[in-house]
């Protein structure tokens, strides 16, 4: 039954994690800043400005979303630990999930409805980050301490594999180019969706809620409430509970600093998984297939090395992974700092040569597997520092302290493309982001501070 449990909680990551990999990343957002660009074309704007107010557009939503989640994650979460429950929550915002997701297909190519979509995809994102807090917050209970690494590195991998695979069919048989009609395998898109609608590319919406639905039957099947006490919502004592675990960080130095590196952790990670599609299209001139293998290249690395990251992190703990990854995602953000179509850290380059396209390629490699072993340590290291009574709550602070600075790091590389004109060097601060979460690292204890 513990076996089954198990595999039903990996099974959120597996359904999830297309809203990532096709919404986010790697088909959507191509498809939104393409039709937003037409959009904000035909009224007059030039091309640069055009793709700009696309761009902010896209950028508020976010920043909405994100003031959203850090406002109400930890309170959600002590509402929750309060009243001993939590399944309910996971299926009260898997319905925004759903929803939100399937709110995109009516992005049309032609007068498209630009605030619908962005408000569409801020519910979804909205539902996923919720319902996160509450999945994670189960991970205590699903198996002794030592073997909770293992479990969450297996559970990151599992759900990158899953990004891989609705990729894999997002490309071949739903996806057509917008000059071609042609999905990668070079036929119209199935179903009968109309390729001049761009129906197969719009579909990403309820291809994603549609696999939700379908994959969290395993989680719905085997994952139960975990036994305890039942008591009535209240929201004062909740608050109380809150306030009270706010207060005593004062105290536990070690939770603090984890708390305040991960925050910069998340926010350079989210970052670069952000900017690589734009350096890829901008800098390289990568067209959206290449950018579609470069996703591929990416889920495969991050499944692979999350799950040899649980691995390390049962035999060494999740702190020395974390500072592993933490260095390995500081070397690519140094290495795109010197990355250019026609020269490598000054080094000039013949106008055929395909190194840059190679090492970006390594670059994708090193941060899909980085980054997967990062978020799956960072979530055991949260365990570490707390009780299975109070998980939701933690993870309700953890979930706020990856979105208090959310807008920091895109703000510097903004700023700092602005002033350079060189968007390589755009992604030197992401480098000062890591080091300074690095040495906040220095006061996390590597076993954690459970006490209340």
């Amino acid at each position: 039954m513990e076996r089954k449990r198990i595999w039903g909680w990996w099974f959120f990551d597996w359904a999830s994690q297309p809203f990532a990999t096709l919404l986010t990343t790697f088909v959507f957002p191509v498809y939104y800043a393409g039709v937003a660009r037409g959009h904000y074309t035909a009224q007059g704007m030039t091309p640069e400005a055009a793709g700009a107010a696309a761009q902010a557009l896209w950028g508020y939503g976010l920043a909405i979303c994100g003031v959203i989640i850090a406002l109400f994650a930890p309170i959600l979460g002590s509402i929750a630990d309060s009243s001993g429950r939590r399944l309910i929550w996971i299926w009260f915002f898997s319905v925004f999930y759903v929803a939100g997701s399937w709110g995109l297909w009516f992005l049309m190519p032609d007068q498209p409805d630009l605030h619908l979509a962005v408000l569409s995809f801020g519910i979804g994102l909205i539902g996923l980050e919720f319902a996160n807090i509450f999945v994670n917050a189960l991970l205590p209970d699903l198996a002794p301490r030592d073997e909770i690494g293992r479990i969450s590195g297996s559970g990151f991998a599992f759900g990158y594999l899953g990004g891989l695979v609705s990729l894999a069919i997002m490309l071949l048989f739903l996806a057509e180019g917008a000059e071609t009609g042609r999905t990668l395998l070079g036929i119209p898109p199935i179903l009968g969706l109309d390729p001049l609608l761009r129906e197969g590319t719009r579909a990403a919406g309820p291809f994603t809620a549609l696999w939700y639905l379908l994959f969290m039957i395993p989680f719905a099947l085997w994952v139960r409430e975990t036994p305890g006490p039942r008591a009535p919502l209240r929201l004062g004592a909740a608050m109380a509970d809150l306030w009270r675990l706010l207060i005593s960080l004062r105290h536990r130095r070690s939770l603090g600093a984890w708390l305040l590196s991960s925050m910069f952790l998340r926010d350079a990670l989210n970052a670069l998984y952000a900017f690589g599609g734009i350096f890829a299209g901008t800098v390289l001139g990568w067209p959206v297939i290449w950018a579609g293998a470069f996703g591929i290249v990416s889920a495969i690395s991050a499944a692979i090395v999350s799950w040899i990251g649980g691995r390390a992190d049962r035999r060494w703990g999740p702190k020395p992974v974390i500072i592993i990854s933490t260095l390995v995602l500081t070397a690519v953000c140094v290495l795109i700092a010197g990355l250019g179509r026609q020269q490598v850290f000054g080094l000039p380059l013949s106008a055929e040569s395909r190194l840059p396209d190679v090492l970006f390629f390594l670059c994708g490699a090193l941060i899909g597997g980085a980054g997967g072993a990062l978020q799956a340590a960072a979530r055991t290291m949260m365990v570490r520092h707390t009780t299975p009574q109070r998980a939701t709550e933690a993870f309700g602070l953890y979930a706020l302290s990856g979105k208090a600075t959310a807008f920091l790091a895109p703000l510097l590389i903004a700023v700092v493309t602005d002033l350079t004109g060189n968007p390589g060097l755009g992604v030197s601060p992401l480098i000062v982001i890591f080091l300074l979460a690095l040495v906040l690292l220095g006061w996390v204890k590597p076993t954690g501070e459970a006490q209340q």
